[in-house]
Parts: structure tokens; sequence; C-alpha cells
């Protein structure tokens, strides 16, 4: 009897520390937005969506918003740089660039171009310059918009691309045989780590990402090799986003945003 007693207090200890492990994010609020798409904030608490294939921004005071019907479906916005939003029409080869009141700046259109140009990612990259993947040759390249000097950098992609996240520094994908890799603007590939499929990512540091499968989220460090699961509150969501220790929650009611610590 005090040998099973022994066994069933090991195990309530062992799941009392288990469930301490998991991140406990901190409630801060919530803000409404009806959208199709959500793709994230910036550090001016502005929120970027779509609804009806209108790029809209929305701040404490009120909405901005971009459309251009004749280009079709948007792809991807990019809010790295607020000062200069990125717009990609995949289906039309085209990048519109917006200042931080939305109104259109400049206009590539990569099918202009005299060589075979076939754009399938586009990211922000550093001093006026946006990271492209041309799918004709399978290469990355530097595009300045100054200059409009298309530059290719780097050998070619072996395998798909499945997701892909940019910054000033480095152009980092996930393969679609598992593989986590970057490169920089040198053309230096690098493979970070392995990965199991998932149904969304976010890269949130050199060695460390977000992933969402089914309704639970982790973050996942390849340094201590740990995969720590994020206690949210929400049973169904949309998407999600981090940054600078906010984690926004999208379901179809709105966004809800946590203070959250990382191991």
């Amino acid at each position: 009897m005090k040998k099973l007693l022994f066994i069933f207090f090991f195990f309530i200890v062992f799941i009392n520390n288990a469930s301490s492990q998991d991140i406990i994010p901190m409630a801060l609020d919530s803000v409404s937005i009806k959208a199709d798409k959500f793709f994230g904030f910036d550090g001016y608490k502005n929120y970027y969506f779509i609804k009806d294939n209108v790029v809209i921004k929305k701040s404490s005071t009120g909405t901005m918003q971009f459309q251009d019907l004749s280009l079709g479906e948007v792809t991807k916005v990019d809010i790295l740089n607020p000062l200069k939003i990125i717009v990609f029409y995949e289906n039309f080869n085209t990048i519109v660039v917006l200042d931080n009141q939305m109104n259109e700046v400049d206009r590539i259109n990569l099918s202009e171009r005299s060589r075979s140009i076939v754009i399938t990612a586009v990211g922000v990259a550093d001093q006026d310059k946006l990271w492209l993947f041309n799918s004709v040759d399978q290469k990355l390249a530097l595009y300045d918009l100054k200059s409009k000097f298309y530059q290719e950098i780097g050998v070619p992609i072996n395998g798909q691309i499945n997701y892909y996240q940019t910054d000033y520094n480095y152009f980092q994908w996930i393969s679609n045989y598992g593989q986590w890799l970057n490169c920089d603007r040198y053309g230096k590939i690098r493979i970070v780590s392995e990965l199991d499929r998932a149904d969304a990512y976010q890269i949130i540091g050199p060695n460390k990402i977000m992933i969402l499968n089914g309704n639970a989220l982790f973050v996942r460090d390849f340094i201590t090799n740990k995969q720590t699961k994020i206690q949210i509150v929400e049973k169904s969501f949309r998407n999600f986003y981090y940054k600078d220790q906010i984690l926004s929650i999208f379901t179809n009611e709105g966004n809800t945003n946590y203070k959250i610590n990382l191991p």
C-alpha cells in the first residue's frame, strides 16, 4: 500500500512539474478585427490585415487602406519596416511599396524586365533593398529600390519553399524537405535545423522558432533542443504573430494580445 501511494505521489509531482514548464501567457488586451488574413503589428501597435482584398492598417485613432483591383489578389504584406510597407501580388509579378500613410510610393513590375523573372517570395532587406526569389532559376536576389538594380546571390535552391521570412540580414525559409535554412546578403546558405511538418511557423530568433500544430502552439529552441508549449486559452484560432514579447492570437472575433516570457 505504501509503495502504491509513493508511485501515485511521484506521478502527481511529475505532472505538476511538467505543466509548470509550459509558458503561461498574461492577457493584455483585445482588438476587434474582422479580416480574411492577419499579417501582424508593428512597434507602434498598428495592425495590418486584409479584408475583401483591401490592405488595412488599423491604429488606435482609425484605419487607413490600400487596394488595386487591377492586380488581383494580395499574396503577402511585409511590415518589417512600417515606414515602407511591401505589398506583393504574385499573380501579376508585381510589388507595391507604401508609405506609413498607406500611399503608393513605388511599383515594381518584374515582368517588364528584359530577362525572365517570376517572383514567388518577397521580403524587406537592408538599405532600401528587397529579398526576391526567382522561381525560374530557383535563385535568391537582392533588388535595390533606388537604383532598380537586380542582383542574384548564392546558388540555386533545392526543393520548394513552404514558408519564408526575411529580415535586414537574412532570407530564411523552410523547405519541403523539412529543413530550416537561411541565406545572408553574400549568398552564403546555412542549414539551421531539421523540422517536423507543422501548420504554421514564425522564426523568432537565430535558433528559435514558434510552431503551430493544430491548436497547440510551441516554442522550439535548437540550442537547448527543447520544445515548450504555450498555454493558449483560445481553443480555435486562425493565426498568430509574435513581436517584442507580445503574442497576438487571431480568431474570427479579433485579436487577443498576451505578454509572454520565452525561455
